[in-house]
């Protein structure tokens, strides 16, 4: 299982509009082959900052099943429109004991 991390600024003023947009398109992320789940934060010092954490089976699974695919097109559609420069994504995997 590996952790997606993105940073997103999102245009300051229309925060709730972004948040109505995630809540439409997160179908459309949840229901990706391959996802195992899928969470929104949102900053408290920071409003206009949000995190998404989503958890993969694999970093393939992000990439071939929702980056490389329709499913990303529509995603960044909904979410497009408030963000504020392109998110930063990097993967993390879990530290074991």
């Amino acid at each position: 299982m590996v952790l997606e991390v993105a940073l997103i600024n999102v245009v300051p003023g229309q925060e709730d509009e972004f948040a109505a947009a995630y809540r439409t398109a997160r179908t459309v992320l949840a229901g990706t082959e391959g996802c195992r789940s899928v969470r929104m934060t949102r900053g408290v010092e920071s409003p206009s900052r949000f995190v998404l954490l989503v958890e993969w089976d694999s970093v393939e699974a992000h990439l071939d099943n929702f980056r490389a695919t329709e499913r990303f097109t529509t995603w960044r559609g909904h979410i497009g429109p408030y963000l504020d420069g392109a998110p930063v994504v990097e993967h993390f995997l879990d530290v074991t004991a």
